[in-house]
């Protein structure tokens, strides 16, 4: 089962954050939810349930130079 791990703001650091996570050997899903025409919205970055927690640990060490 997929489980949502973070929700982006714009599909440009959703793409960023899948290729990190992607990197670590993850399988990853975004699933874009009211994106507009230039990117911006709420995508929903997704992985498999029994790697939940080690995708957020490596969000959260990665978010500050994403921003």
């Amino acid at each position: 089962m997929w489980t949502v791990v973070y929700i982006a703001p714009t599909v440009a650091m959703a793409d960023r954050l899948k290729g990190i996570l992607e990197s670590e050997g993850m399988l990853v899903n975004l699933k874009r939810i009211d994106v507009d025409d230039v990117g911006r919205g709420n995508i929903e970055i997704q992985v498999p349930e029994g790697e939940a927690e080690e995708a957020h640990e490596i969000i959260t060490e990665n978010l500050g130079r994403l921003r």
